[in-house]
């Protein structure tokens, strides 16, 4: 879906933690996209077990701990195949509406 390579999108700027993230989705659209932080991290979730990011956590000594999130290498690939095929359905749909 569309929130998969929004995440991949985002984890291509480079890692963090996951409220970061969710804070720089909601940044990078100016606050006209806010993704709800369950739909995040499900996101997060698939997209580990498809191989597509890599998470760790983090070693930080104030507060809670931290679960930082990178993307793979397939994960790269597989936002360029969704990136390309959202451009093409975009060129599609902007024709026809």
């Amino acid at each position: 879906g569309h929130t998969d390579t929004i995440v991949l999108g985002i984890l291509l700027e480079g890692y963090n933690y996951g409220y970061g993230r969710y804070k720089r989705i909601i940044e990078k659209s100016n606050g006209l996209y806010e993704i709800k932080e369950a739909t995040l991290y499900s996101s997060f979730r698939r997209l580990e077990k498809a191989g597509c990011i890599n998470s760790y956590w983090g070693d930080e000594t104030q507060g809670g701990r931290r679960k930082y999130y990178r993307i793979s290498s397939l994960g790269k690939n597989e936002y360029e195949l969704n990136k390309k095929d959202w451009e093409f359905a975009k060129k599609v749909i902007d024709k026809l509406i």
